[in-house]
C-alpha cells in the first residue's frame, strides 16, 4: 500500500515533467530553418529566444505550446486526484528548466509557469499577465516584465483567496528568478536587450 502511494505521487509529477520537458522552441525553429536556438541571443528555448530569430509566427507558436503543457502537466495530475494538481504542475517546470534530453539546459519557466497557473486558477493568471504587460509596456524589456510578474505571484494568491497554492507560486518564482539570473546582472549593467532586438 506504501509503493502504491509514492506511485500515486510520482507518477503525475514524472508525466508534468516529461510534458514539460519538450523542448518546442527548439524543434520549431529546427523544423522552419531557424538554426540553432541555443546559440542565439540568451541561448534559451523559450519564446522571447526566438523571437529574436525575426521569426515571430514560430516566437507565437512557442509561447502557446510552452503555455499548453504547463497546463497539461496541472490537468493530467487531476485526473489522477485533484489534490495532485500542483504536483503535475511542478513537475512540468522542473521539466521545461532542466529537460534531461537537452542536459538539463532548458528555459526559464516563464509560459510554461503561465500554464501551470491558468489551470489551477485563472484570475491569479490574469492578474499576472496584466502586471507583465504593464511591465512590459514600461521597460520594452522582457526580462523585467517576466520578473515582475513572478514576483507578484505569491501576493496575487492571497489576494484573490488561493493561500494553499502559495508554496507552489513562491518555488516557481524562486526558480524563474534563479533562471534570470544571467539577465539580473545583465539589467544590473545596462546590456540587457529590449523587445524586438535580435541576436
Amino acid at each position: 500500500m506504501r509503493d502504491m502511494a509514492w506511485t500515486m505521487l510520482l507518477l503525475p509529477a514524472l508525466i508534468g515533467y516529461l510534458l514539460g520537458s519538450i523542448p518546442f522552441g527548439l524543434i520549431l525553429t529546427r523544423i522552419f530553418g531557424a538554426g540553432d536556438l541555443r546559440s542565439i541571443g540568451s541561448g534559451s528555448i523559450g519564446a522571447t529566444n526566438v523571437l529574436r530569430t525575426g521569426r515571430k509566427e514560430l516566437a507565437a507558436a512557442t509561447l502557446l505550446f510552452d503555455v499548453g503543457k504547463g497546463a497539461a502537466g496541472v490537468l493530467v495530475a487531476q485526473a489522477f486526484h485533484p489534490d495532485l494538481a500542483v504536483l503535475g504542475g511542478f513537475g512540468a517546470i522542473i521539466g521545461h528548466c532542466y529537460p534531461v534530453w537537452l542536459r538539463f539546459r532548458g528555459g526559464k519557466g516563464v509560459a510554461t509557469a503561465l500554464g501551470i497557473i491558468l489551470a489551477l486558477s485563472w484570475p491569479i493568471a490574469l492578474s499576472l499577465v496584466g502586471v507583465w504587460a504593464v511591465a512590459l509596456a514600461t521597460s520594452r524589456i522582457s526580462s523585467v516584465s517576466s520578473l515582475a510578474a513572478v514576483v507578484a505571484a505569491v501576493p496575487a494568491a492571497l489576494l484573490l483567496g488561493q493561500p494553499t497554492l502559495v508554496p507552489l507560486m513562491a518555488a516557481m518564482a524562486l526558480l524563474i528568478v534563479w533562471k534570470h539570473r544571467g539577465n539580473i546582472a545583465r539589467l544590473r549593467a545596462g546590456t540587457e536587450p529590449r523587445v524586438g532586438k535580435r541576436g
